[in-house]
């Protein structure tokens, strides 16, 4: 038995992860700096997002002026 793909597979999915967590950190600092302090369900949305997700709001922020745009770009983006 071979456990090389596992580990494999085990070592890819932690990359994942961490590249998550840092965009979700970087995101939450940009949106800190950008419109301010943001409470704690929207900080839990921003963390169930995709990798993805957190490119595309990473863009979306440049254009953010209060909280309420935030607000709109997620209820636009989760549905």
């Amino acid at each position: 038995m071979r456990l090389e793909p596992l580990y494999q597979r085990d070592r890819e999915q932690a990359k994942e992860e961490g590249r998550q967590q840092g965009e979700q950190y970087l995101i939450l600092r940009l949106l800190n700096r950008r419109i301010g302090q943001i409470d704690t369900s929207l900080i839990e949305q921003i963390k169930g997002l995709s990798i993805e997700q957190l490119e595309n709001l990473g863009e979306a922020l440049l254009d953010f002026s209060s909280v309420n745009d935030l607000e709109l770009w997620l209820n636009q983006h989760l549905g």
